[in-house]
């Protein structure tokens, strides 16, 4: 499991902070929309492994479309005005100090 920032934002991986999906969808919703990103990247898998260009480009949209359906990218799904770091190096962002104190239980 990887750490999330309090508040719930962003978890961090190998010290980048990744948004997490959007809080105020149903389970439901939820649920059809990681189906969605999960079929699209299987469709990259596919794509790779015909070296289908053309197919690997449509499928690496379908998961970018999927992504932004999350929330885990494009417009932020918080509404206070606070910058995104999404895809930031934790230790460049305001999280630093959070971060450095988890010490010995943060992810390797």
């Amino acid at each position: 499991m990887h750490p999330t920032i309090p508040g719930g934002r962003y978890f961090v991986v190998k010290g980048q902070l990744w948004r997490c999906t959007n809080p105020s969808f149903s389970e439901c919703e939820r649920q059809r929309l990681v189906h969605d990103l999960m079929d699209a990247r299987r469709e990259v898998k596919r794509a790779k492994c015909s070296g289908d260009s053309s197919m690997l480009k449509s499928a690496r949209s379908r998961v970018n479309v999927a992504k932004v359906g999350l929330g885990e990218r494009g417009a932020v799904w918080w509404d206070d005005g606070s910058t995104d770091y999404n895809r930031c190096r934790v230790e460049l962002t305001p999280y630093a100090d959070w971060y450095n104190a988890l010490g010995a239980t943060k992810e390797q």
